[in-house]
Protein backbone atom coordinates (compact mmCIF):
# COMPACT_ATOMS: atom_id res chain seq x y z
CA UNK A 1 0.00 0.00 0.00
CA UNK A 2 1.46 3.75 -0.74
CA UNK A 3 2.72 5.16 2.46
CA UNK A 4 0.64 8.09 1.79
CA UNK A 5 -2.90 6.29 1.33
CA UNK A 6 -4.19 7.76 4.78
CA UNK A 7 -2.31 11.49 4.67
CA UNK A 8 -4.75 13.76 4.07
CA UNK A 9 -4.26 16.22 0.65
CA UNK A 10 -4.23 19.44 2.74
CA UNK A 11 -1.26 18.01 4.41
CA UNK A 12 0.02 16.86 0.99
CA UNK A 13 -0.51 20.27 -0.61
CA UNK A 14 1.16 22.02 2.52
CA UNK A 15 4.17 20.10 1.75
CA UNK A 16 4.41 21.06 -1.80
CA UNK A 17 4.82 24.87 -0.79
CA UNK A 18 1.71 27.21 0.15
CA UNK A 19 2.25 30.77 -1.44
CA UNK A 20 0.42 33.88 -1.70
CA UNK A 21 -0.41 32.97 -5.63
CA UNK A 22 -2.06 29.66 -4.33
CA UNK A 23 -4.14 31.63 -0.80
CA UNK A 24 -5.20 34.04 -3.34
CA UNK A 25 -6.75 31.60 -5.58
CA UNK A 26 -8.19 29.25 -2.64
CA UNK A 27 -10.04 32.53 -1.18
CA UNK A 28 -11.38 33.85 -3.78
CA UNK A 29 -12.76 30.03 -4.48
CA UNK A 30 -13.94 29.85 -1.49
CA UNK A 31 -16.01 32.62 -1.20
CA UNK A 32 -17.13 31.75 -4.62
CA UNK A 33 -18.44 28.49 -3.58
CA UNK A 34 -20.04 30.50 0.09
CA UNK A 35 -22.34 32.01 -1.91
CA UNK A 36 -23.67 29.29 -4.19
CA UNK A 37 -24.12 27.08 -1.03
CA UNK A 38 -25.74 29.47 1.05
CA UNK A 39 -29.10 29.31 -0.29
CA UNK A 40 -28.99 25.66 -0.78
CA UNK A 41 -27.61 24.48 2.80
CA UNK A 42 -30.65 26.55 3.98
CA UNK A 43 -33.30 24.77 2.06
CA UNK A 44 -31.85 21.51 1.90
CA UNK A 45 -32.24 21.71 5.62
CA UNK A 46 -35.35 22.52 5.32
CA UNK A 47 -36.19 20.06 3.13
CA UNK A 48 -35.05 17.28 5.19
CA UNK A 49 -37.55 18.14 7.59
CA UNK A 50 -35.41 19.83 9.75
CA UNK A 51 -34.85 23.44 9.60
CA UNK A 52 -32.26 25.76 7.95
CA UNK A 53 -30.01 26.01 10.49
CA UNK A 54 -29.33 22.20 10.76
CA UNK A 55 -28.55 23.01 6.85
CA UNK A 56 -25.20 25.67 7.49
CA UNK A 57 -24.46 24.05 10.73
CA UNK A 58 -23.72 20.97 8.39
CA UNK A 59 -21.57 22.79 5.50
CA UNK A 60 -19.74 24.85 8.01
CA UNK A 61 -18.68 21.55 10.31
CA UNK A 62 -19.01 19.11 7.92
CA UNK A 63 -17.26 21.37 4.88
CA UNK A 64 -14.36 22.25 7.19
CA UNK A 65 -13.30 18.43 7.59
CA UNK A 66 -14.29 17.04 4.31
CA UNK A 67 -11.91 19.25 3.23
CA UNK A 68 -9.06 19.34 5.87
CA UNK A 69 -9.08 15.52 6.70
CA UNK A 70 -10.27 14.22 2.94
CA UNK A 71 -8.35 12.50 0.26
CA UNK A 72 -9.15 15.32 -2.74
CA UNK A 73 -7.97 18.20 -3.33
CA UNK A 74 -11.28 20.03 -4.48
CA UNK A 75 -13.66 18.40 -2.60
CA UNK A 76 -16.05 20.37 -1.21
CA UNK A 77 -18.23 19.12 1.68
CA UNK A 78 -21.86 19.53 3.13
CA UNK A 79 -25.54 18.25 2.85
CA UNK A 80 -26.89 17.74 -0.25
CA UNK A 81 -30.02 16.05 -1.83
CA UNK A 82 -28.97 12.39 -1.64
CA UNK A 83 -29.49 12.82 1.98
CA UNK A 84 -33.52 14.65 2.26
CA UNK A 85 -34.98 11.43 1.63
CA UNK A 86 -33.37 9.08 4.21
CA UNK A 87 -32.83 12.12 6.90
CA UNK A 88 -37.00 12.68 6.68
CA UNK A 89 -37.54 9.33 7.05
CA UNK A 90 -35.32 8.85 9.98
CA UNK A 91 -36.78 11.87 11.83
CA UNK A 92 -40.47 11.11 11.24
CA UNK A 93 -39.94 7.92 12.20
CA UNK A 94 -37.22 7.80 15.73
CA UNK A 95 -36.74 12.22 15.84
CA UNK A 96 -33.98 14.55 15.48
CA UNK A 97 -32.38 13.14 18.52
CA UNK A 98 -32.46 9.76 16.46
CA UNK A 99 -30.94 11.46 13.34
CA UNK A 100 -28.45 12.27 15.44
CA UNK A 101 -27.19 8.79 16.76
CA UNK A 102 -27.50 7.50 13.46
CA UNK A 103 -25.15 10.13 11.50
CA UNK A 104 -22.82 9.89 14.44
CA UNK A 105 -22.72 6.05 13.74
CA UNK A 106 -22.92 6.68 10.00
CA UNK A 107 -19.66 8.52 10.49
CA UNK A 108 -18.07 5.29 12.54
CA UNK A 109 -18.88 3.12 9.47
CA UNK A 110 -17.06 5.49 6.94
CA UNK A 111 -14.13 5.50 8.85
CA UNK A 112 -13.90 1.88 9.49
CA UNK A 113 -14.91 1.64 5.73
CA UNK A 114 -12.07 4.04 4.49
CA UNK A 115 -9.31 1.70 7.04
CA UNK A 116 -10.78 -1.77 5.42
CA UNK A 117 -10.45 -0.59 1.73
CA UNK A 118 -13.90 -0.77 1.34
CA UNK A 119 -13.81 2.43 -0.84
CA UNK A 120 -12.27 0.23 -3.81
CA UNK A 121 -15.11 -1.51 -3.80
CA UNK A 122 -17.90 1.50 -3.89
CA UNK A 123 -17.26 1.95 -7.68
CA UNK A 124 -18.42 -1.52 -8.22
CA UNK A 125 -21.91 -0.28 -7.85
CA UNK A 126 -23.64 -0.40 -11.24
CA UNK A 127 -24.01 3.12 -12.68
CA UNK A 128 -28.11 2.30 -13.30
CA UNK A 129 -28.49 1.51 -9.74
CA UNK A 130 -26.79 4.89 -8.78
CA UNK A 131 -28.57 6.82 -11.73
CA UNK A 132 -32.23 4.83 -10.38
CA UNK A 133 -32.33 5.93 -7.03
CA UNK A 134 -30.84 9.34 -7.43
CA UNK A 135 -33.35 9.76 -10.16
CA UNK A 136 -36.12 8.76 -7.70
CA UNK A 137 -34.54 10.95 -4.68
CA UNK A 138 -35.34 13.82 -7.00
CA UNK A 139 -38.44 12.93 -7.45
CA UNK A 140 -39.10 12.94 -3.96
CA UNK A 141 -37.39 16.07 -3.28
CA UNK A 142 -39.43 17.98 -6.44
CA UNK A 143 -42.49 16.81 -4.83
CA UNK A 144 -42.05 17.79 -1.55
CA UNK A 145 -41.20 21.60 -2.79
CA UNK A 146 -44.94 21.49 -4.22
CA UNK A 147 -46.89 22.82 -1.09
CA UNK A 148 -44.12 25.34 -0.39
CA UNK A 149 -43.97 26.58 -4.40
CA UNK A 150 -47.62 26.75 -4.82
CA UNK A 151 -48.32 28.26 -1.39
CA UNK A 152 -50.58 25.50 0.29
CA UNK A 153 -52.41 25.17 3.61
CA UNK A 154 -51.95 21.24 3.25
CA UNK A 155 -50.54 21.06 7.10
CA UNK A 156 -48.95 18.28 8.14
CA UNK A 157 -47.84 16.72 5.03
CA UNK A 158 -47.43 12.92 5.21
CA UNK A 159 -43.90 11.49 4.48
CA UNK A 160 -45.69 8.31 1.92
CA UNK A 161 -45.26 9.74 -1.80
CA UNK A 162 -48.91 8.60 -2.94
CA UNK A 163 -50.08 10.35 0.43
CA UNK A 164 -48.56 13.53 0.30
CA UNK A 165 -49.68 14.37 -3.73
CA UNK A 166 -53.26 13.06 -2.19
CA UNK A 167 -52.85 15.93 0.50
CA UNK A 168 -51.64 18.57 -2.22
CA UNK A 169 -54.91 17.84 -4.08
CA UNK A 170 -57.22 17.80 -1.40
CA UNK A 171 -55.75 21.50 -0.67
CA UNK A 172 -55.56 22.39 -4.48
CA UNK A 173 -58.47 25.40 -3.29
CA UNK A 174 -55.40 27.14 -1.19
CA UNK A 175 -52.88 28.12 -3.71
CA UNK A 176 -51.51 31.03 -2.69
CA UNK A 177 -51.11 33.38 -6.27
CA UNK A 178 -48.93 35.11 -4.55
CA UNK A 179 -46.36 32.53 -3.85
CA UNK A 180 -46.58 30.87 -7.02
CA UNK A 181 -45.95 34.03 -9.22
CA UNK A 182 -43.11 34.80 -7.08
CA UNK A 183 -41.81 31.19 -7.35
CA UNK A 184 -42.03 30.89 -10.77
CA UNK A 185 -40.81 34.41 -11.15
CA UNK A 186 -37.60 32.85 -9.27
CA UNK A 187 -37.15 30.08 -11.34
CA UNK A 188 -37.11 31.86 -14.47
CA UNK A 189 -34.39 34.14 -12.72
CA UNK A 190 -32.16 31.23 -11.77
CA UNK A 191 -32.75 29.25 -15.20
CA UNK A 192 -32.15 33.03 -16.77
CA UNK A 193 -28.76 33.75 -15.21
CA UNK A 194 -27.24 30.31 -15.52
CA UNK A 195 -27.85 30.30 -19.38
CA UNK A 196 -26.68 33.61 -19.84
CA UNK A 197 -23.73 34.16 -17.31
CA UNK A 198 -23.06 30.96 -16.21
CA UNK A 199 -19.95 32.00 -13.61
CA UNK A 200 -22.71 34.47 -11.49
CA UNK A 201 -24.46 32.52 -8.59
CA UNK A 202 -27.42 32.44 -9.93
CA UNK A 203 -29.13 31.15 -6.39
CA UNK A 204 -27.83 34.00 -4.32
CA UNK A 205 -29.10 36.44 -6.63
CA UNK A 206 -32.54 34.62 -7.39
CA UNK A 207 -32.64 34.39 -3.67
CA UNK A 208 -31.85 38.16 -3.11
CA UNK A 209 -34.26 39.10 -5.63
CA UNK A 210 -37.35 37.57 -4.67
CA UNK A 211 -36.65 38.28 -0.97
CA UNK A 212 -35.96 42.44 -2.03
CA UNK A 213 -39.36 41.94 -3.96
CA UNK A 214 -41.53 40.59 -1.70
CA UNK A 215 -40.54 42.52 1.23
CA UNK A 216 -41.19 46.09 -1.14
CA UNK A 217 -44.37 44.64 -2.45
CA UNK A 218 -45.46 43.34 1.13
CA UNK A 219 -46.57 40.10 -0.75
CA UNK A 220 -48.96 37.73 0.87
CA UNK A 221 -46.05 34.88 0.96
CA UNK A 222 -44.63 32.79 3.87
CA UNK A 223 -41.05 33.95 4.73
CA UNK A 224 -38.01 31.45 6.14
CA UNK A 225 -38.26 33.45 9.50
CA UNK A 226 -42.15 32.72 9.77
CA UNK A 227 -41.79 29.23 9.90
CA UNK A 228 -38.43 29.13 11.62
CA UNK A 229 -37.97 32.14 14.68
CA UNK A 230 -34.98 30.78 15.35
CA UNK A 231 -32.29 31.54 12.88
CA UNK A 232 -28.58 30.94 13.10
CA UNK A 233 -25.96 33.62 14.30
CA UNK A 234 -23.19 31.00 14.75
CA UNK A 235 -22.65 27.65 15.94
CA UNK A 236 -24.36 25.72 19.30
CA UNK A 237 -21.95 24.07 21.86
CA UNK A 238 -21.00 20.60 20.87
CA UNK A 239 -22.80 17.75 22.75
CA UNK A 240 -22.54 13.63 22.02
CA UNK A 241 -26.23 12.41 20.34
CA UNK A 242 -28.62 10.70 23.30
CA UNK A 243 -27.15 6.86 23.25
CA UNK A 244 -29.47 3.62 23.88
CA UNK A 245 -29.13 0.38 22.71
CA UNK A 246 -32.78 0.43 21.72
CA UNK A 247 -32.46 3.25 19.67
CA UNK A 248 -28.89 2.10 18.25
CA UNK A 249 -30.75 -0.78 16.62
CA UNK A 250 -33.71 0.98 15.61
CA UNK A 251 -31.81 3.10 13.60
CA UNK A 252 -28.56 1.08 12.21
CA UNK A 253 -30.22 0.42 9.37
CA UNK A 254 -30.66 4.10 8.30
CA UNK A 255 -26.97 4.61 9.51
CA UNK A 256 -26.03 1.83 7.21
CA UNK A 257 -27.65 4.07 4.12
CA UNK A 258 -26.37 6.98 5.43
CA UNK A 259 -23.15 5.80 4.76
CA UNK A 260 -23.53 4.18 1.73
CA UNK A 261 -24.80 7.42 0.27
CA UNK A 262 -21.96 9.33 1.66
CA UNK A 263 -19.43 7.16 0.20
CA UNK A 264 -20.99 6.51 -3.10
CA UNK A 265 -21.47 10.21 -3.63
CA UNK A 266 -18.54 11.39 -1.98
CA UNK A 267 -16.06 8.90 -4.13
CA UNK A 268 -18.59 10.05 -7.20
CA UNK A 269 -17.61 13.38 -6.74
CA UNK A 270 -13.82 12.74 -6.11
CA UNK A 271 -13.71 10.86 -9.58
CA UNK A 272 -15.69 13.88 -11.15
CA UNK A 273 -13.05 16.06 -9.95
CA UNK A 274 -10.21 14.11 -11.05
CA UNK A 275 -11.75 13.90 -14.69
CA UNK A 276 -11.96 18.23 -14.48
CA UNK A 277 -7.95 18.54 -12.50
CA UNK A 278 -6.05 15.80 -13.52
CA UNK A 279 -5.57 14.63 -10.07
CA UNK A 280 -5.74 11.86 -8.51
CA UNK A 281 -7.73 11.21 -5.04
CA UNK A 282 -7.08 8.93 -2.16
CA UNK A 283 -10.34 6.98 -1.81
CA UNK A 284 -9.51 5.47 1.48
CA UNK A 285 -8.52 8.93 2.98
CA UNK A 286 -11.66 10.47 1.34
CA UNK A 287 -13.97 8.30 3.61
CA UNK A 288 -12.21 8.22 6.69
CA UNK A 289 -12.21 12.19 6.25
CA UNK A 290 -16.06 11.90 5.30
CA UNK A 291 -16.87 9.48 8.88
CA UNK A 292 -15.26 12.43 10.96
CA UNK A 293 -16.85 15.17 9.61
CA UNK A 294 -20.05 13.34 9.99
CA UNK A 295 -19.36 12.38 13.39
CA UNK A 296 -18.61 15.62 14.14
CA UNK A 297 -21.60 17.10 12.50
CA UNK A 298 -23.61 15.03 14.49
CA UNK A 299 -21.74 16.58 17.60
CA UNK A 300 -23.07 20.05 16.55
CA UNK A 301 -26.66 19.09 15.43
CA UNK A 302 -26.25 19.08 12.20
CA UNK A 303 -26.81 16.42 9.33
CA UNK A 304 -25.15 13.81 7.42
CA UNK A 305 -22.69 15.40 4.83
CA UNK A 306 -20.50 13.94 1.34
CA UNK A 307 -19.00 15.56 -1.27
CA UNK A 308 -21.63 18.12 -3.40
CA UNK A 309 -20.46 17.52 -6.96
CA UNK A 310 -21.79 20.71 -8.06
CA UNK A 311 -20.26 22.88 -5.56
CA UNK A 312 -17.21 20.96 -6.26
CA UNK A 313 -17.27 21.63 -9.87
CA UNK A 314 -17.56 25.21 -9.02
CA UNK A 315 -14.77 25.44 -6.05
CA UNK A 316 -12.37 23.96 -9.98
CA UNK A 317 -14.03 26.46 -11.93
CA UNK A 318 -13.30 29.41 -9.30
CA UNK A 319 -9.45 28.16 -9.41
CA UNK A 320 -9.15 26.22 -6.28
CA UNK A 321 -5.65 25.32 -5.93
CA UNK A 322 -5.80 23.17 -2.58
CA UNK A 323 -8.42 21.94 -0.17
CA UNK A 324 -7.75 25.42 2.07
CA UNK A 325 -10.19 26.71 -0.82
CA UNK A 326 -12.83 24.54 0.89
CA UNK A 327 -11.46 25.29 4.40
CA UNK A 328 -11.96 28.67 3.26
CA UNK A 329 -15.88 28.04 1.95
CA UNK A 330 -16.78 26.83 5.71
CA UNK A 331 -14.84 30.17 7.39
CA UNK A 332 -16.95 32.58 5.07
CA UNK A 333 -20.39 30.48 5.62
CA UNK A 334 -19.88 31.20 8.89
CA UNK A 335 -18.81 34.83 8.59
CA UNK A 336 -22.50 34.66 6.71
CA UNK A 337 -24.53 33.28 9.43
CA UNK A 338 -23.28 35.33 12.00
CA UNK A 339 -23.27 38.50 10.14
CA UNK A 340 -26.40 38.59 8.37
CA UNK A 341 -28.29 35.67 10.47
CA UNK A 342 -30.84 38.06 10.94
CA UNK A 343 -31.76 38.70 7.48
CA UNK A 344 -32.14 35.56 5.75
CA UNK A 345 -35.62 35.06 7.76
CA UNK A 346 -36.78 37.08 4.91
CA UNK A 347 -36.04 34.72 2.25
CA UNK A 348 -39.50 33.41 0.98
CA UNK A 349 -40.37 29.90 1.02
CA UNK A 350 -41.55 29.60 -2.39
CA UNK A 351 -38.40 30.71 -3.47
CA UNK A 352 -36.58 28.61 -1.80
CA UNK A 353 -38.96 25.77 -3.06
CA UNK A 354 -37.21 27.20 -6.58
CA UNK A 355 -33.94 26.42 -5.82
CA UNK A 356 -34.50 23.19 -4.92
CA UNK A 357 -36.81 22.18 -7.64
CA UNK A 358 -33.89 23.45 -10.08
CA UNK A 359 -31.67 21.01 -7.54
CA UNK A 360 -33.59 18.04 -8.19
CA UNK A 361 -33.86 18.55 -11.94
CA UNK A 362 -29.99 18.51 -12.09
CA UNK A 363 -29.69 15.12 -9.77
CA UNK A 364 -32.39 13.79 -12.11
CA UNK A 365 -29.44 13.21 -14.70
CA UNK A 366 -32.87 12.83 -17.07
CA UNK A 367 -30.99 12.31 -20.09
CA UNK A 368 -28.82 9.77 -18.91
CA UNK A 369 -31.55 7.97 -17.67
CA UNK A 370 -33.21 8.14 -21.22
CA UNK A 371 -29.99 7.05 -22.77
CA UNK A 372 -29.67 4.09 -20.43
CA UNK A 373 -33.42 2.91 -21.10
CA UNK A 374 -32.93 2.64 -24.62
CA UNK A 375 -29.91 1.33 -24.87
CA UNK A 376 -29.80 -1.69 -22.75
CA UNK A 377 -33.17 -3.78 -22.02
CA UNK A 378 -31.79 -5.27 -18.94
CA UNK A 379 -29.60 -2.28 -17.70
CA UNK A 380 -32.70 0.25 -18.75
CA UNK A 381 -35.37 -2.37 -16.59
CA UNK A 382 -32.79 -2.65 -13.62
CA UNK A 383 -32.77 1.54 -13.27
CA UNK A 384 -36.62 1.81 -13.51
CA UNK A 385 -36.71 -0.81 -11.16
CA UNK A 386 -34.90 1.11 -8.40
CA UNK A 387 -36.73 4.43 -9.33
CA UNK A 388 -39.83 3.25 -8.54
CA UNK A 389 -38.77 1.42 -5.39
CA UNK A 390 -37.59 4.51 -4.30
CA UNK A 391 -40.04 6.64 -5.13
CA UNK A 392 -42.85 4.36 -3.71
CA UNK A 393 -41.36 1.60 -1.28
CA UNK A 394 -38.11 3.00 0.02
CA UNK A 395 -34.22 3.83 -0.17
CA UNK A 396 -33.29 1.12 1.25
CA UNK A 397 -35.21 -1.20 -0.17
CA UNK A 398 -34.33 -0.14 -3.75
CA UNK A 399 -30.35 0.01 -2.99
CA UNK A 400 -30.25 -3.55 -1.71
CA UNK A 401 -32.85 -4.84 -5.04
CA UNK A 402 -31.02 -2.30 -7.17
CA UNK A 403 -27.63 -4.07 -6.44
CA UNK A 404 -28.80 -8.06 -5.88
CA UNK A 405 -30.07 -7.72 -9.67
CA UNK A 406 -27.17 -6.09 -10.60
CA UNK A 407 -24.81 -9.05 -9.76
CA UNK A 408 -27.33 -11.38 -11.02
CA UNK A 409 -27.66 -9.43 -14.55
CA UNK A 410 -23.90 -9.60 -14.36
CA UNK A 411 -23.07 -13.15 -14.01
CA UNK A 412 -26.15 -14.40 -16.21
CA UNK A 413 -24.10 -12.10 -18.97
CA UNK A 414 -20.56 -13.26 -17.59
CA UNK A 415 -22.08 -16.90 -17.90
CA UNK A 416 -23.58 -15.99 -21.44
CA UNK A 417 -19.73 -15.10 -22.40
CA UNK A 418 -18.33 -18.61 -21.07
CA UNK A 419 -18.54 -21.99 -22.19
CA UNK A 420 -17.07 -25.21 -23.30
CA UNK A 421 -16.42 -25.33 -27.26
CA UNK A 422 -14.79 -27.99 -29.68
CA UNK A 423 -12.04 -26.91 -31.74
CA UNK A 424 -12.33 -27.05 -35.06
CA UNK A 425 -8.74 -28.39 -36.54
CA UNK A 426 -9.10 -26.14 -39.67
CA UNK A 427 -8.75 -22.82 -37.23
CA UNK A 428 -5.55 -24.04 -35.24
CA UNK A 429 -2.77 -24.53 -37.19
CA UNK A 430 -0.97 -26.75 -34.35
CA UNK A 431 -3.86 -28.92 -35.37
CA UNK A 432 -3.29 -29.45 -38.88
CA UNK A 433 -2.05 -33.42 -38.44
CA UNK A 434 -5.05 -35.30 -37.65
CA UNK A 435 -5.47 -35.89 -33.60
CA UNK A 436 -4.89 -39.83 -32.20
CA UNK A 437 -8.59 -41.48 -32.78
CA UNK A 438 -10.07 -40.85 -30.05
CA UNK A 439 -8.57 -37.54 -28.74
CA UNK A 440 -11.24 -34.36 -28.37
CA UNK A 441 -9.53 -30.90 -28.18
CA UNK A 442 -11.95 -28.81 -26.12
CA UNK A 443 -11.43 -25.13 -24.98
CA UNK A 444 -13.10 -23.12 -21.38
CA UNK A 445 -13.22 -19.67 -22.23
CA UNK A 446 -14.33 -17.19 -19.07
CA UNK A 447 -14.44 -17.79 -15.79
CA UNK A 448 -15.45 -21.41 -14.34
CA UNK A 449 -18.04 -19.98 -11.63
CA UNK A 450 -21.06 -20.95 -10.40
CA UNK A 451 -23.34 -19.30 -12.88
CA UNK A 452 -21.54 -21.37 -15.96
CA UNK A 453 -20.72 -25.13 -13.84
CA UNK A 454 -23.22 -27.15 -15.43
CA UNK A 455 -21.90 -26.19 -18.77
CA UNK A 456 -19.27 -28.50 -18.61
CA UNK A 457 -21.60 -31.73 -18.12
CA UNK A 458 -24.03 -30.29 -20.71
CA UNK A 459 -21.22 -30.47 -23.03
CA UNK A 460 -20.20 -33.81 -21.99
CA UNK A 461 -23.45 -35.09 -22.58
CA UNK A 462 -23.81 -33.42 -26.07
CA UNK A 463 -21.03 -35.96 -26.90
CA UNK A 464 -22.66 -38.94 -27.41
CA UNK A 465 -19.87 -41.49 -28.59
CA UNK A 466 -17.27 -41.18 -25.24
CA UNK A 467 -13.89 -39.92 -26.48
CA UNK A 468 -10.54 -41.99 -25.40
CA UNK A 469 -8.94 -38.87 -23.85
CA UNK A 470 -10.72 -35.39 -23.53
CA UNK A 471 -7.61 -32.25 -23.67
CA UNK A 472 -9.43 -29.08 -22.07
CA UNK A 473 -7.54 -25.88 -23.02
CA UNK A 474 -8.02 -23.49 -20.66
CA UNK A 475 -5.71 -20.74 -21.07
CA UNK A 476 -8.54 -18.10 -21.20
CA UNK A 477 -10.02 -19.19 -18.01
CA UNK A 478 -9.03 -16.50 -15.13
CA UNK A 479 -10.96 -17.22 -12.57
CA UNK A 480 -12.58 -20.58 -10.98
CA UNK A 481 -14.56 -20.63 -7.96
CA UNK A 482 -15.66 -23.56 -5.62
CA UNK A 483 -18.43 -24.56 -7.52
CA UNK A 484 -16.94 -24.44 -10.57
CA UNK A 485 -14.10 -26.75 -9.54
CA UNK A 486 -17.02 -29.00 -7.94
CA UNK A 487 -18.27 -28.85 -11.20
CA UNK A 488 -14.66 -29.79 -13.19
CA UNK A 489 -14.11 -32.90 -10.58
CA UNK A 490 -17.97 -34.22 -11.63
CA UNK A 491 -17.00 -33.83 -15.74
CA UNK A 492 -13.96 -35.21 -14.85
CA UNK A 493 -15.50 -38.03 -12.54
CA UNK A 494 -18.16 -38.99 -15.19
CA UNK A 495 -15.80 -38.80 -18.32
CA UNK A 496 -13.24 -41.41 -16.35
CA UNK A 497 -16.30 -43.30 -15.78
CA UNK A 498 -16.77 -43.87 -18.57
CA UNK A 499 -13.24 -44.75 -19.89
CA UNK A 500 -12.13 -41.03 -20.48
CA UNK A 501 -9.12 -39.48 -19.97
CA UNK A 502 -9.03 -35.88 -19.08
CA UNK A 503 -6.19 -33.16 -19.71
CA UNK A 504 -6.21 -29.81 -18.02
CA UNK A 505 -3.93 -27.00 -19.74
CA UNK A 506 -2.78 -23.86 -19.95
CA UNK A 507 -4.15 -22.71 -16.35
CA UNK A 508 -3.50 -19.75 -15.08
CA UNK A 509 -1.97 -18.73 -11.85
CA UNK A 510 -4.87 -18.42 -9.53
CA UNK A 511 -7.15 -21.05 -11.40
CA UNK A 512 -4.03 -23.20 -11.09
CA UNK A 513 -3.00 -22.53 -7.24
CA UNK A 514 -6.89 -22.82 -6.43
CA UNK A 515 -7.19 -26.27 -8.40
CA UNK A 516 -3.83 -27.47 -6.45
CA UNK A 517 -5.34 -27.14 -3.30
CA UNK A 518 -8.53 -29.01 -4.12
CA UNK A 519 -9.30 -33.15 -3.40
CA UNK A 520 -7.49 -34.53 -5.17
CA UNK A 521 -5.59 -31.98 -6.74
CA UNK A 522 -7.11 -30.28 -10.53
CA UNK A 523 -10.11 -32.48 -9.63
CA UNK A 524 -8.65 -35.81 -10.78
CA UNK A 525 -7.65 -34.58 -14.21
CA UNK A 526 -3.98 -34.50 -15.44
CA UNK A 527 -2.52 -31.09 -15.81
CA UNK A 528 -0.14 -29.91 -18.29
CA UNK A 529 1.53 -26.29 -18.63
CA UNK A 530 1.03 -26.43 -23.11
CA UNK A 531 -1.77 -28.72 -24.63
CA UNK A 532 0.43 -29.61 -26.97
CA UNK A 533 2.52 -31.81 -24.24
CA UNK A 534 -0.64 -33.34 -23.97
CA UNK A 535 -1.47 -34.25 -27.33
CA UNK A 536 2.21 -35.35 -28.04
CA UNK A 537 1.82 -37.88 -24.92
CA UNK A 538 -1.53 -39.16 -26.19
CA UNK A 539 0.06 -39.37 -30.06
CA UNK A 540 2.59 -41.73 -28.40
CA UNK A 541 0.98 -43.64 -26.47
CA UNK A 542 -1.06 -44.58 -29.35
CA UNK A 543 1.43 -45.23 -31.45
CA UNK A 544 1.09 -42.22 -33.74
Amino acid sequence: MNADAFTPKLITALREGYGWSKLRADAFAGVTVAIVALPLAMALGIASGAGPSEGLITAVVAGFLISALGGSRVQIGGPTGAFVVIVAGVIAEHGFAGLLLATFMAGLMLVVAGYAGIGRLMRFVPMPVVTGFTAGIAVIIASSQIADFLGLHAGAVPVDFAEKWSAYWHAAGTVNQAAVGLGAATLALIIFVRRMVPRWPAYLIAIVVASAVAAAFALPVETVGQRFPEMPTGLPQPALPHFSLALAREVLPSAFVIAFLAGIEALLSAVVADGMTGRRHRSGQELVGMGVANMASALFGGLPATGAIARTATNIRAGAATPMAGIFHALFLLLFMVAAGGWLAYVPMAALAAVLLMVAWGMSEADRFVAVVRTDRGEGSLLVLTFLLTIFVDLTVAIGVGVTLAALLFMRRMSETAGLVAIDVAEEPQLREALPEGVEVFRFTGPLFFGVASEMLEALRRMGQRPRAIIVRMERVPYVDTTGANALATFVRQARNNGTDVWLCGLQREPREFLSRTEPPFAGARHVAKWATALKTLRKVSGK
